[in-house]
C-alpha cells in the first residue's frame, strides 16, 4: 500500500465518502419509509376494524354496497402488513417483490372510489341505522375526528408517497447493490400505476366538467355530455360583428372537439335566469386559427376562427388572456387533425 500515489488514495477515500453518503441517505429515506408504513397501517386498521369487519357481522349494509363502499382496502391492507414486516427486518428486496405483485390493486381502487363516494352518500341519505353506526363509530377516540371519507383517500396518498420513497432510495443506492435491480423495478411498477391512477382522476375531472357546463345551458339541445370529449377552458370574450354593430359579449367553452358560443338568459326568466344559452357549436376539425394584430392599439389581441361558412372575429383586452386562448384553441386544433 505504501507504493499507492497520494491521488488514488484520494481517489479511492472520495468513492467511500460518497458510499458513505449514499448509505446515510438510504438508512434514513428507509426508516422514514417504515415509520410511515407504521402509520399508514393504523389509519387503514381503523375503517377494517371499525367499519368493514363489523358491517360484515353486522349485516348493517348488502355484501354487494359494502364491497362497493370499500372495494379492495382489506387486500390493500394485507398487502401493507406484509410489506412492513419485510422493512421491519430489512428484507427490502423481498418486500418490494411481494409489494409489486400488489400494486394493481390501487389502480382497482382509484377506479372504484367515485361509485364508492356515491353509495357511501347514497346510504347516509337513505340507511337509517348505517348513518348512526358510522357517526358511532367515527366518535371513537382512535379516530381523533377523522370522518371515514378521509381515510378512504388514504391509499391514494400512500401510492404518490411511495413514489418519491423508492426514488429517493434508488438514487441513493450503489447500482452493484443486490436491491438495486429491485429497486429499479419496483419504481417503473409504482410510476405506471401512479399514471394509471392519475388518468382515472382526470377523467373523472373531466366527466364532472362536462356535467356542470351541460346544467349550465338552457335545455337540451346542445349534447355536451358525449364520450371521447375533454372539457378545455371557457371565458367571455367579445365577438366583432362583420358589419358596423356593437361588439357582443359571450361565453365560449372550449372542448377537444367543439367550440361553442353561449348567451346570458334574461335576468328575470322564471326558470332560466342563472343559465347560458347557446348561440353556436363550432366544429373543430375545420376550423383555422388565426392572430389579427392592429385592431385593440396593443392591448388584448383579436383572433380569427375560419370555418367552412363562418369567420369568428373575437377580441379580448387581456393580451394575456388572448393568447391563452390562441394557444388552447390552436393546440385542440392539432390534436384533433392528427
Amino acid at each position: 500500500m505504501s507504493g499507492w500515489s497520494p491521488l488514488f488514495m484520494a481517489g479511492a477515500n472520495t468513492v467511500e465518502e460518497q458510499r458513505a453518503r449514499w448509505e446515510r441517505k438510504r438508512s434514513r429515506t428507509a426508516k422514514e419509509l417504515l415509520e410511515t408504513e407504521h402509520k399508514y397501517l393504523e389509519q387503514l386498521d381503523l375503517v377494517v376494524t371499525f367499519f368493514v369487519t363489523i358491517l360484515k357481522a353486522k349485516g348493517t349494509l348488502k355484501p354487494a354496497v359494502l364491497e362497493t363502499i370499500f372495494g379492495p382496502l382489506e387486500s390493500i391492507y394485507s398487502a401493507s402488513q406484509v410489506l412492513s414486516q419485510h422493512l421491519e427486518r430489512r428484507n427490502l428486496g423481498l418486500g418490494l417483490e411481494n409489494f409489486c405483485q400488489n400494486l394493481e390493486l390501487y389502480g382497482h381502487y382509484a377506479e372504484n372510489l367515485e361509485q364508492a363516494n356515491k353509495n357511501l352518500k347514497e346510504q347516509l341519505r337513505k340507511n337509517k341505522s348505517f348513518r348512526r353506526f358510522k357517526k358511532l363509530q367515527e366518535s371513537r377516540p382512535q379516530f381523533q375526528g377523522r370522518k371515514l371519507e378521509d381515510l378512504l383517500s388514504l391509499p391514494l396518498q400512500r401510492l404518490h408517497q411511495y413514489k418519491h420513497f423508492l426514488r429517493d432510495l434508488l438514487e441513493n443506492t450503489c447500482p452493484d447493490c443486490a436491491e438495486y435491480q429491485e429497486l429499479a423495478k419496483a419504481v417503473k411498477s409504482v410510476s405506471e400505476v401512479s399514471q394509471w391512477v392519475q388518468d382515472v382522476i382526470h377523467k373523472r375531472e373531466n366527466s364532472l366538467q362536462l356535467l356542470r357546463v351541460q346544467k349550465l345551458l338552457k335545455g337540451q339541445k346542445t349534447q355536451v355530455l358525449t364520450p371521447g370529449r375533454w372539457y378545455i377552458r371557457e371565458g367571455w370574450l367579445l365577438v366583432v360583428p362583420s358589419k358596423g354593430e356593437q361588439l357582443k359579449r359571450r361565453m365560449f367553452f372550449l372542448f377537444s372537439d367543439i367550440f361553442i358560443a353561449t348567451k346570458t338568459c334574461h335576468p328575470l326568466h322564471p326558470l332560466n335566469s342563472n343559465k347560458l344559452e347557446c348561440r353556436a357549436v363550432y366544429p373543430l376539425h375545420q376550423c383555422v386559427v388565426d392572430k389579427v394584430f392592429g385592431h385593440t392599439q396593443s392591448q388584448g389581441g383579436v383572433l380569427s376562427l375560419s370555418f367552412p361558412h363562418k369567420t369568428l372575429l373575437l377580441m379580448s383586452s387581456d393580451q394575456e388572456d388572448i393568447n391563452d386562448w390562441y394557444r388552447s384553441l390552436t393546440a385542440a386544433v392539432r390534436q384533433l387533425k392528427a
